[in-house]
């Protein structure tokens, strides 16, 4: 049943007994009737006098009444013009604001979201079609950084950081894991030798400065403290510190999963027979509640299958190498 108000009036009828008038004519009138004059209305619509005429012409013929007085030097609306043009006013608010309405919920949802480079360039962009696929409807705009976390600040709405633990005052779910492992390039395990730990005084390590576990750390935790590297390569940022591993540089520590594609590929190797070590865990996180929960609660879903895939493929080549996972 459809309710209808007209005059402090009310009544109710099914919709399947609605008839309307011919939706152009009634539109045109509105126009016409708030000026009081066709020239005007002819302006606005971008038609000509003649049309703006036929139009409420073919609207009062359908309602059976005259809307308009017409004399040769003024236009004025009739009484049931004036009534009608209130009630046409109110419908065709009610009609923009629910298109407006349903225009932004059909909109592409925005979603802004902050990572560390290397893991937005070496885990989240290539899986990130998958996401796109399921969802076209959310614009996911990226950005990178190492900073501290600051939602206001910097306006994103997801931030992706390795930590000891979640964010305080935040929704955080982890994504994956970060298992630290020597790598490096597979010509590396021809010459000089590269099996044993000692076999690293013949090589170059490399290192950057926001690694989590460093050298000196994990000489320390496979007792070969005495060991001193061929040299030592440093950089600022871990995509650096990998892109010389890429090319053969030196040996490197990094985190498992930004590179498992690259070992089960045979492009990159872990020489050395020494289990992974645990250290952090990349978490992703949104302010409570979140700018954009549907968007987010969604993407954050999806990031959450992605790491258990991932954390699965880890579990797997571990297994391969005698490492429990």
């Amino acid at each position: 049943m459809t309710r209808i108000g007209c005059g402090g009036r009310s009544w109710q009828y099914p919709a399947t007994m609605r008839k309307l008038p011919p939706m152009n004519a009634v539109r045109v009138f509105e126009v016409a009737a708030r000026h009081v004059n066709f020239t005007k209305a002819a302006e606005e619509l971008h038609v000509t006098h003649g049309a703006v005429s036929r139009q409420v012409a073919l609207l009062e013929a359908w309602l059976g009444v005259p809307l308009f007085l017409r004399s040769a030097s003024q236009l004025a609306l009739t009484e049931a013009g004036r009534d009608y043009l209130e009630q046409v006013t109110m419908g065709l608010d009610l009609i923009a604001v629910a298109s407006m309405q349903a225009r932004q919920r059909s909109a592409r949802a925005g979603l802004r979201i902050n990572a560390p480079p290397t893991f937005m360039m070496r885990w989240l962009i290539p899986r990130l079609s998958r996401f796109q696929r399921r969802r076209p409807e959310i614009d996911v705009r990226l950005t990178t950084s190492i900073a501290p976390v600051n939602f206001q600040e910097h306006g994103y709405d997801l931030a992706i950081r390795s930590a000891h633990a979640p964010l305080p005052n935040c929704n955080s779910i982890p994504v994956v894991s970060e298992m630290v492992v020597p790598v490096c390039h597979v010509d590396l395990l021809e010459w000089p030798g590269l099996e044993r730990p000692e076999d690293l005084a013949r090589h170059t390590l490399l290192s950057y400065a926001t690694e989590s576990y460093s050298w000196s750390e994990w000489l320390h935790g496979v007792g070969c403290d005495h060991i001193r590297p061929a040299s030592i390569l440093s950089f600022e940022q871990m995509y650096f510190s990998l892109q010389a591993t890429m090319e053969g540089l030196g040996v490197m520590l990094v985190p498992l999963f930004l590179v498992i594609d690259d070992i089960i590929a045979g492009r990159l190797a872990v020489p050395l027979d020494t289990p992974p070590v645990k250290r952090r865990t990349y978490y992703a996180s949104h302010p409570h509640p979140p700018a954009e929960s549907r968007a987010v609660r969604t993407f954050c879903e999806w990031l959450a299958s992605e790491g258990a895939d991932t954390e699965q493929s880890l579990a797997a080549w571990m297994r391969s190498r005698g490492w429990s996972a």
